[in-house]
């Protein structure tokens, strides 16, 4: 009776344990959380704010004004994408900043168009000066711990 206790004491508490580490490990990783359309807004993913960028609706363009980026030195490359259902798809432009800017001009390969979806995401260098999708890396917002997005839409 009292080795069938302790078995039945041991799994239980394995189990809890396995919960409470699987839940420690997930923690701010919501990539693996499926997204509804109503889950998002016109201004950001549903992801924790960051605070790093700021970006507002604005007519749609050649060219993307980002209101504040604040990153520390070396700083980091602010790109713009489009949004592609619950995914970001293409990068639309990017430029480089080194410290904390406001009004940043993101100047476009292709212009952004009216009533659609797009996002701000920051990506750390690789070290060569030159933005790179497949190299350089995505930046990290250490204080919420997610990727750097913010959503903002367009108008005419």
């Amino acid at each position: 009776m009292i080795q069938s206790f302790s078995m039945t004491s041991f799994v239980s508490g394995f189990m809890l344990g396995a919960l409470f580490v699987g839940a420690w490990f997930l923690g701010n990783d919501f990539s693996l959380l499926p997204l509804s359309p109503s889950s998002l807004t016109s201004t950001q993913q549903s992801l924790p704010e960051s605070g790093l960028v700021s970006v507002t609706a604005q007519s749609a363009g050649s060219e993307v004004i980002v209101e504040s980026v604040t990153v520390p030195s070396p700083g980091a490359w602010v790109a713009v994408r489009e949004v592609l259902g619950l995914d970001l798809g293409n990068v639309l432009g990017a430029v480089r900043v080194t410290d904390p800017r406001s009004a940043v001009s993101i100047p476009l390969l292709r212009a952004t168009e009216p009533n659609l979806s797009y996002a701000i995401e920051l990506y750390r260098d690789d070290g060569d000066g030159v933005f790179d999708l497949s190299t350089d890396s995505v930046y990290v917002d250490f204080t919420t711990g997610a990727p750097v997005i913010v959503r903002f839409t367009t108008t005419k």
